[in-house]
């Protein structure tokens, strides 16, 4: 078992999260139960993946949630993307959370080939 908190990955993952959340409110309510949910559901659920998988009977399972947390970091990649080319927000915002999206993909792929 690993103290996910511990993980500099996760932690990483939450602060993403948390500038998710708040650069949502940003967007235009008419996305409210479309792409921005969809854009909190997949901030969120890497930081969880990557916690509940710590929490499993061993590495391969714990690989395993970490290839959902890293498949949930490529859908906010893509949603992202999708808000710079509807300019729904502005580009300079979107791409400091599109690095740290990157940033958090390199460490999660980099732990799981270590973890093998």
């Amino acid at each position: 078992m690993h103290n996910f908190e511990k993980l500099l990955f996760w932690q990483k993952s939450i602060v993403l999260a948390k500038n998710v959340y708040i650069l949502c409110q940003e967007i235009n309510n008419d996305e409210k139960y479309g792409l921005i949910s969809q854009i909190k559901r997949s901030a969120v659920s890497i930081p969880s993946n990557i916690a509940e998988g710590s929490g499993r009977n061993g590495s391969k399972e714990f690989n395993h949630f970490l290839a959902i947390a890293l498949g949930s970091a490529f859908e906010l990649q893509t949603q992202l993307i999708l808000v710079r080319e509807l300019n729904l927000l502005p580009e300079e915002k979107v791409n400091a959370l599109l690095s740290e999206v990157s940033e958090i993909q390199r460490m999660i792929y980099s732990f799981k080939n270590n973890l093998k």
